[in-house]
C-alpha cells in the first residue's frame, strides 16, 4: 500500500514482500533479548523476510505501578545497538517523550510513536524532526480517518518517512477488534500499513493489575491482514510467553513463526 519507505535496505511498501517486523516486548535481559534477535535473524535469512527487529528499553504504559518496565534508555539503547551492530539488521524501539526522541533517533532506525500519545502535537512533531522512519501506532480509541491530521503534523517536518500500524480498537471495556477495513483506509494516506498481529488480541488491563489477552487468535488476525494486502506484519514473540514479564499472553511463540511466515509469505504473493 502506498510509497516505498527504505529502512538500510529493508523495503516497505509499493510491490515489495511483506516485511517482519518482531521481537519481545520488552528488552528482559541482554542475553534474553540477544537469544531471540539470533533466532529472529536466522529465520529471516532461512526463508528471505525482509526483517527489523524490534524490542523496547522502558514500557512506560505498563497497568500497574508494579509491573516491570525495562532497562531503561541507557541500558536499553546500548543493547539494541548491539543487536544492529552484530547482525546488520535495522532496530526499531518505542519512545515516551519529546526528550526520549532525540536520545533514541541516534541508535535506532525506526522510532514508534506509542498508541497512547498520538495526539501529543508537540511529541509527533519531535518524532518527525528526528529524521528517523517514523512509525505511528493508531490509538485504540482512534478512527483510521483520524490517522491523516498525525500524518499531516508529521509532514509538516519534512519527514515522508512515515509508517502507519493498526493494533486494534476498543470494543467496550478490557476489549480489543481488529477491524480490517481500517488497514484500507489508512493505504489510502500513501503510506505503508503495518498490522500489528500480537496487541491486536490483547485485552487491555483484562487481568485488573496486568493486560491479557489471547495469542491464539494472532495468526488467524496476521491472515486475514495479509489478505488485504498490508506491507508488514509487527510480532512480539518470546520462547515462552508463559513467563514474558511484558504481554506475554498476546504473544506468538517463537518456534511457532516459520511455519507462521511460510502461510503469510503465500497470501502476501497472491495480493
Amino acid at each position: 500500500m502506498g510509497k516505498t519507505v527504505n529502512v538500510k535496505g529493508v523495503k516497505f511498501g509499493g510491490k515489495n514482500p511483506l516485511a517482519m517486523i518482531a521481537g519481545p516486548c520488552v528488552i528482559e535481559s541482554r542475553e534474553g533479548c540477544m537469544a531471540i534477535a539470533d533466532k529472529l535473524v536466522k529465520l529471516s535469512k532461512k526463508q528471505n523476510i525482509p526483517f527489523v527487529f524490534k524490542a523496547s528499553y522502558d514500557k512506560a504504559n505498563r497497568t500497574s505501578i508494579n509491573s516491570y518496565r525495562g532497562p531503561g534508555i541507557e541500558a536499553g539503547l546500548e543493547i539494541l545497538a548491539e543487536i544492529k551492530e552484530k547482525y546488520n539488521v535495522p532496530v526499531l524501539t518505542d519512545v515516551h517523550s519529546v526528550e526520549e526522541i532525540k536520545i533514541a533517533a541516534k541508535v535506532v532506525d525506526i522510532i514508534q510513536l506509542p498508541a497512547f500519545m498520538i495526539r501529543q502535537t508537540d511529541f509527533v512533531v519531535a518524532a518527525g524532526e528526528s529524521g528517523a522512519v517514523v512509525n505511528v501506532k493508531k490509538a485504540q480509541f482512534a478512527a483510521p480517518w483520524d490517522m491523516a491530521n498525525v500524518v499531516k503534523k508529521i509532514e509538516s517536518t519534512g519527514n515522508t518517512k512515515i509508517m502507519l500500524t493498526e493494533r486494534g480498537a476498543s470494543f467496550g471495556y478490557n476489549t480489543l477488534v481488529a477491524d480490517m477495513r481500517s488497514l484500507i483506509i489508512m493505504g489510502e494516506m500513501g503510506y505503508p500499513v503495518i498490522f500489528d498481529a500480537t496487541h491486536s488480541v490483547q485485552s487491555p488491563g483484562g487481568q485488573g493489575d496486568t493486560s491479557g489477552g489471547d495469542g491464539r487468535f494472532a495468526p488467524y488476525l496476521a491472515k486475514a491482514a495479509a489478505a488485504v494486502g498490508v506491507d508488514g506484519m509487527f510480532i512480539e514473540t518470546h520462547p515462552n510467553p508463559a513467563e514474558a514479564l511484558s504481554d506475554g499472553p498476546n504473544m506468538i511463540p517463537t518456534k511457532d513463526l516459520s511455519k507462521l511466515w511460510k502461510k503469510l509469505d503465500a497470501i502476501d504473493q497472491i495480493k
